[in-house]
C-alpha cells in the first residue's frame, strides 16, 4: 500500500489486527529486515496490527529532494503514524537508525506510546563519538564464504555477522539484501553526510518514559556498540535492557531463541498494561 504525504509516497504493509506496532526498520536496507524477525513471533500471538514501511530514498519508497535532515526524516515518520495509525496508541520497533527514530518518537510524542523496542540501536549518530567493542567471529564457515560473490553484499555479512554459516546467510539474503539493492543510493550518501544526527538531543526528554520497554544490544556489535546503550537506562523505568554475547549487528538472526523469548516477554507486558 502508498501513504501519501505530499510528494512523498510511503510503501507500507499492514498484517493482522488490534493494537498498532509501527516497524521502523535501520538504514540503507528496508522493512524485509523487521518482518523477518518480528513475524515469526505474531504468527502465535493475536490481537497486533503489524506496521511495515520504507523509510524515504530506501526500499519502495521515494526520497524527495527536499529531505537533507534526521529532523525532516522524523517528521516524516510522525505523520506516516498520524496517518496510518489515526487517534489511537501504538508500540514502535526500531532497528539500528530505526531505534534513533524511535527515541525521536519517544522525545516528541510520548503520549502515542504504548510501549518501544530497540533492537541494536543507534545511540549516538556520529560514529567517531561511539564506544565500539573489538572486532570478534565465532563461527566462519570458510566454504560458505568463499561461494559468496565478492562484492558490497558479502563484505556487509562479513563486517556486521559474527554467527558467519549457512543458516544467518540465508537470513541474510531474505531481510537485508533487498533492501541493499533497491535503496536510492546517492540519496542514502548525501543524507549520511549531511543530516543523519537529530538537530536535538534524543535522549533529553521531559520526564522517563514509562511504558514497557526493551533495549536489545550485541556485545560484539561494531556497528553501534552496547555502551552507549546503558547511558540512558535511568530514562525508561520499564526497561529491560539486555546485552546479548555471540551477537553483532544482527542480533536478531544470532541469539534467534533468546530474541524471541525477550521480545515475547515484553509484549507480554505491554498486554498487561492495557488490562
Amino acid at each position: 500500500m502508498i501513504c501519501a504525504l505530499g510528494d512523498l509516497h510511503v510503501y507500507y504493509e499492514t498484517y493482522g489486527d488490534g493494537l498498532p506496532v509501527l516497524m521502523i526498520h535501520g538504514y540503507g536496507i528496508d522493512h524485509h529486515v523487521m518482518t523477518g524477525c518480528m513475524e515469526p513471533i505474531f504468527a502465535v500471538r493475536r490481537g497486533w496490527k503489524r506496521i511495515y514501511f520504507d523509510l524515504p530514498g530506501m526500499g519502495e519508497t521515494n526520497a524527495p529532494g527536499w529531505l537533507r535532515t534526521a529532523d525532516q526524516m522524523l517528521d516524516i515518520v510522525i505523520a506516516f503514524s498520524e496517518q496510518v495509525i489515526p487517534n489511537e496508541g501504538f508500540l514502535a520497533v526500531g532497528e539500528s537508525y530505526g531505534g534513533y527514530l524511535a527515541r525521536g518518537l519517544v522525545h516528541h510524542k510520548p503520549e502515542r506510546l504504548n510501549g518501544i523496542l530497540l533492537i541494536c540501536p543507534v545511540i549516538i549518530a556520529d560514529r567517531e563519538q561511539r564506544s565500539l567493542p573489538p572486532k570478534r567471529v565465532f563461527v566462519k564457515d570458510t566454504e560458505l564464504l568463499a561461494s559468496i560473490k565478492p562484492g558490497a553484499e558479502k563484505r556487509m555479512f562479513e563486517r556486521t555477522i559474527v554467527m558467519q554459516d549457512k543458516r544467518r546467510w540465508a537470513r541474510f539474503q531474505q531481510d537485508i539484501i533487498p533492501g541493499m539493492r533497491t535503496k536510492d543510493k546517492a540519496f542514502i550518501e548525501r543524507f549520511m553526510e549531511g543530516g543523519y544526527g537529530f538537530s536535538f538531543d534524543v535522549d533529553d526528554l521531559k520526564r522517563p518514559f514509562a511504558q514497557p520497554s526493551l533495549v536489545l544490544c550485541g556485545r560484539q556489535d561494531t556497528s553501534v556498540g552496547y555502551l552507549d546503550a546503558l547511558k540512558i537506562i535511568n530514562q525508561y523505568p520499564r526497561g529491560t535492557f539486555a546485552v546479548l554475547d555471540k551477537a553483532g549487528h544482527g542480533l536478531e538472526v544470532e541469539q534467534e531463541t533468546v530474541f524471541n523469548c525477550m521480545v515475547n516477554e515484553w509484549l507480554d507486558r505491554v498486554e498487561e498494561q492495557a488490562e
